[in-house]
């Protein structure tokens, strides 16, 4: 086991006193002890202070003050941690076990990326979250990492810069974006379940699915439009490739695809 390695883990919390406890014991417990813990909540008025307060002696770093969203509480987070790796571990999201820590530490921390398993739990429904081994342009279209099972090197948030705050729902998808496309940082899936995620943020919530794909819009046709076009001529079968995929009104809005005959 790597125990030189310190992890930060950061948990942000608004009125989810319930979810914070649950958050705070899953991490309190861990066998691995080279580990700093930072809540970030952003004023609650529900019990979530004193939730906290309960904990104060497992807990490294804690504020409760009002924040500009999310992110701007992400960076707080970031601002504060002193370990070589942060992993973000939102109020309501739990850990696997007791030896989690400890058993991604024994697979090793190298990379500027390490990322694991995810449970999604909503409601009474769960489902295993799929990551590739090989992070594409392709992959991102639809999906993610899952935050609460990526482990992030901190000297990579000095590299690619902190969360984007004129985002509200997608800032860390646009992170691990730039990380990886753009930065080409290093990264490792590992076959280790790491932890459970309740699927009751705002960007879950399907009443924010347009909001979601406005801001990746937004992202991808100001970040990222020469990579999107390369990644489909890259791809065999250009044309069907592009016909078939949902992201053709993208290519088509920022006038990719204008000489392309169908």
């Amino acid at each position: 086991m790597n125990n030189e390695v310190k992890i930060s883990i950061i948990t942000i919390n608004f009125n989810n006193y319930l979810g914070l406890k649950q958050t705070i014991e899953s991490v309190i417990t861990q066998n691995y002890l080279n580990r700093e813990y930072i809540i970030i909540d952003g004023g609650s008025t529900d019990n979530s202070v004193e939730v906290i307060n309960q904990y104060s002696g497992n807990i490294d770093f804690w504020v409760s003050e009002p924040d500009k969203g999310i992110y701007n509480a992400m960076n707080k987070g970031i601002a504060r941690a002193n370990g070589d790796y942060l992993l973000f571990l939102n109020s309501g999201d739990t850990l696997v076990d007791d030896s989690v820590l400890g058993n991604v530490a024994y697979v090793g921390f190298n990379e500027d990326i390490v990322y694991g398993g995810c449970t999604f739990i909503k409601g009474q429904e769960k489902s295993l979250g799929k990551y590739p081994s090989h992070l594409t342009f392709s992959h991102f279209l639809d999906s993610s990492l899952p935050h609460p099972a990526t482990f992030i090197k901190k000297s990579l948030f000095e590299k690619v810069g902190c969360y984007d705050e004129n985002l509200k729902i997608v800032s860390d998808w646009k992170f691990f974006m730039e990380a990886i496309l753009k930065y080409k940082c290093s990264y490792r899936k590992i076959d280790v379940l790491i932890s459970n995620f309740t699927e009751d943020g705002i960007s879950s919530n399907p009443l924010n699915k347009n909001w979601v794909e406005e801001e990746k819009f937004n992202v991808i046709t100001k970040d990222f439009s020469k990579i999107l076009f390369d990644e489909f001529v890259k791809a065999n079968n250009v044309v069907a490739h592009v016909k078939t995929s949902r992201m053709i009104n993208v290519l088509k809005k920022i006038g990719l695809l204008s000489n392309i005959n169908f």
